[in-house]
């Protein structure tokens, strides 16, 4: 038997750390936490993509009574990049999450699997690591490329 030891690395960072436009993607995720529509989870997240041209696209969960049939922030912002500007790779994403009191969690959060493997597919599409920033209040990670969030992901090859 062989062991297989993964390891992944995360900056933390302070709000007042980052670069402008890092901050600004940050500040763009927050807002979308308030377009949220999550009568369920009260669990209202929102991101944001900067993509290469200086676009900043958001997004943010959407749930229905019928699961799975919602959709989370994360993959609302890149779908709606890809059909917006489907020739623009995406450089940055910021995620943000309020909870049921409607505070902004202390907490980073992450994206679900699914989410992650929307991000590995973009990552694959344009050929370049998208950098991952995941806001809490206490701190803020941030990842160079999915392979930080998802180091054994499915791949198509």
């Amino acid at each position: 038997m062989n062991e297989l030891i993964l390891k992944s690395k995360i900056l933390v960072y302070q709000m007042s750390e980052l670069k402008d436009n890092e901050r600004q993607l940050v500040e763009q995720a927050i807002k979308s936490t308030e377009h949220s529509y999550a009568p369920f989870s009260h669990f209202h997240v929102g991101a944001a993509l900067l993509l290469a041209n200086g676009n900043i696209v958001v997004g943010c969960n959407q749930e229905n009574a019928v699961f799975p049939a919602g959709i989370c922030a994360e993959r609302s912002a890149i779908h709606s990049a890809g059909a917006q500007f489907p020739d623009q790779p995406i450089v940055m994403l910021a995620i943000a999450a309020r909870n049921a009191t409607g505070q902004l969690t202390a907490e980073p959060v992450s994206p679900c699997g699914i989410c992650r493997q929307a991000i590995v597919e973009t990552e694959t599409r344009y050929k370049r690591p998208i950098r991952i920033l995941l806001y809490g209040q206490k701190e803020i990670y941030v990842a160079d490329g999915i392979k930080e969030l998802l180091p054994l992901a499915f791949r198509d090859f």
